[in-house]
């Protein structure tokens, strides 16, 4: 089975009807539905159905292949419901929320975001990584995982691989926090507020963070929460600048990456949201179905994931994952420590 282009899926999805998108939208739904049940079935709130999914696509993939008359369907899933699914992750974010930090909790995060991303590219041209696998790492080690990972794509471009590689790299490091910090917090004897505030700013994902943060109670828990998703919050600006300096230089035979239109509508749910905040219910609702969604999409980079390719690309993704790591943990610590 050749790999899956994402030209002709955009091809074939514009050129036929919604039809031809069956095969692919109930292949990717149908692992996004497995990697949830399995993820509520094991009870580990930390564990990611968006990984899951990506690894049983993977599995599929390169085990057995993925038919033909799934490509279209695939290629949706990937873009159109990936761009839905960021929209929808603004509703779980208001300006309130961003009030509740403080002013020097938000510049934790934002220098620590900014600083992690510069370094991370830097490190990565140091090691000989390819820039787009390079920013792809620093994307979610600086902002939010995974869903930071896929986002930033929709502008950076990079293959189905480089994706992959990134979303290991963000997973694994970003568990190894989950197990240290904690430890680390204790032997420190930092205070609820600026522990929270270390874990939600320098921990890769959401469930990660939640994680490490209530380890040490419910009021470093939510104070880690918060922090995490006025990080996310600066997803937006990242993606809108990204996409700017992808169109300027016009990568050559890819062709100038579009504009992402989609995280203006990202930023409209969040304004809307604290305008009209959602009632408790429909926000918990909405916030399952856009994991969910996102869940979808990670199925089908798997499904368009070549392993051999990922492996060709070496360990020193790997070491800039690791540097990434490093770096984004001491200098959110340090920086909470001035605070």
């Amino acid at each position: 089975m050749s790999h899956l282009n994402p030209a002709p899926a955009r091809g074939t999805r514009t050129g036929t009807g919604w039809g031809a998108l069956v095969p692919g939208l109930g292949l990717t739904l149908g692992i996004a539905l497995l990697a949830t049940a399995a993820q509520r079935l094991s009870g580990l709130a930390a564990l990611s159905p968006l990984v899951l999914a990506m690894l049983l696509g993977m599995l599929l993939r390169n085990l057995w292949g993925t038919p033909e008359a799934a490509r279209p369907g695939i290629g949706f899933s990937l873009r159109r419901v990936l761009r839905l699914a960021v929209v929808l992750l603004g509703f779980q974010l208001t300006l309130a929320q961003l009030r509740a930090v403080g002013v020097p909790g938000l510049a934790v995060i934002a220098v620590t975001l900014a600083a992690t991303f510069v370094f991370t590219k830097w490190a990565g041209r140091a090691l000989g990584v390819e820039r787009r696998l390079a920013e792809l790492i620093a994307a979610g080690t600086a902002v939010c995982g995974a869903s930071a990972v896929m986002a930033t794509n929709t502008v950076t471009r990079g293959s189905d691989e480089d994706v992959a590689y990134a979303i290991a790299c963000v997973t694994v490091f970003g568990s190894l926090s989950m197990v240290a910090m904690p430890v680390l917090g204790g032997l420190l004897g930092l205070d609820p507020a600026h522990y929270g505030i270390w874990v939600g700013a320098g921990v890769h994902e959401v469930a990660q963070v939640v994680g490490a943060g209530f380890q040490h109670g419910a009021e470093a828990g939510q104070a880690a929460t918060v922090a995490k998703l006025s990080r996310v919050i600066l997803l937006a600006p990242l993606i809108l600048t990204l996409g700017a300096l992808t169109r300027r230089r016009g990568e050559g035979a890819r062709g100038a990456a579009p504009a992402p239109w989609f995280v203006l509508g990202f930023v409209a749910a969040m304004l809307l949201n604290s305008a009209l905040p959602l009632p408790a219910p429909m926000a918990q609702g909405l916030a399952r179905v856009t994991t969910f969604l996102l869940t979808v999409a990670l199925a089908a980079m798997g499904l368009e994931t070549d392993l051999r390719k990922l492996r060709a690309k070496g360990i020193r993704p790997l070491a800039l994952g690791a540097l990434a790591w490093l770096f984004v943990s001491g200098l959110a610590l340090a920086l909470v420590a001035l605070v």
